[in-house]
């Protein structure tokens, strides 16, 4: 089976606009993406809505296509771009890639592309278990349960699940917490399916879009994966990063 990467990346955007095109240490944002990306997959798209960054990406070689400005989630962007690479490159699992993610690791990326050489699996994604002296509260990130065949059984942004008859700050010594990394991979039949479903109550509840494949009856398969990334949600998370890469 065959992957291409997808990166969607809008330049407008309620708390960071342009982000995709911000400067760390000499490279934009989205070429650290894509360069990063490119380590684990062998054809890696970028997918937009601006000519900013089509240009920005033609500019250190990379592939890029333009999508519409009307798409309300990532994974419906990703659904037209497979679309339009499918002409140039026959693939059969699409990797969506969060564009704001300039530590992505690599090796983690080719352990959600190796999920799908199981029987089965047409929808999965990552998890990381939490570190010990990480605080659980509800509204930082969003946590995961799985059954025994490592699949979701729910997603939130509360902190799942709720320890009975203990306090709060005791709960991680009864259960092992577990939160998502929000990098996807579907194919390209289960993507199809997916984007054509309405929005679930669940999803809307949540706004977790995943929870709509769950609702609807489908099944994550979930990996388990070190990740010491981290999301550029504001300019203080940039400044963040950039430190990573100064020292």
């Amino acid at each position: 089976m065959k992957a291409v990467g997808i990166i969607p990346a809008r330049y407008g955007s309620t708390r960071f606009e342009g982000k995709p095109l911000v400067d760390i240490c000499g490279k934009s944002m989205i070429r650290r993406v894509y360069e990063q990306a490119s380590q684990a997959i062998d054809v890696v798209y970028v997918a937009t809505d601006d000519q900013r960054i089509v240009d920005e990406v033609l500019s250190f070689n990379g592939k890029v296509v333009m999508t519409s400005i009307d798409h309300e989630t990532g994974s419906n962007r990703c659904l037209e771009a497979s679309k339009m690479i499918q002409k140039e490159f026959d693939h059969d699992i699409i990797i969506n890639i969060q564009g704001d993610e300039p530590l992505l690791e690599p090796e983690n990326l080719k352990t959600l592309v190796g999920l799908f050489q199981e029987i089965d699996v047409d929808f999965a994604t990552l998890i990381r278990k939490m570190h010990s002296d990480e605080p659980l509260k509800s509204g930082n990130g969003v946590y995961v349960t799985m059954n025994e065949r490592n699949e979701a059984m729910y997603f939130s942004r509360s902190v799942i699940p709720f320890i009975r008859d203990f306090a709060q700050e005791d709960w991680e010594a009864q259960h092992r917490y577990y939160k998502h990394i929000g990098v996807y991979g579907y194919t390209t039949t289960a993507l199809e399916r997916f984007s054509s479903m309405s929005k679930s109550n669940l999803e809307i509840a949540e706004n977790l879009e995943q929870l709509r494949w769950i609702e609807n009856g489908g099944k994550i398969k979930l990996a388990e994966v070190e990740d010491n990334g981290m999301a550029v949600d504001t300019r203080e998370d940039l400044e963040k990063v950039i430190k990573h890469f100064t020292g």
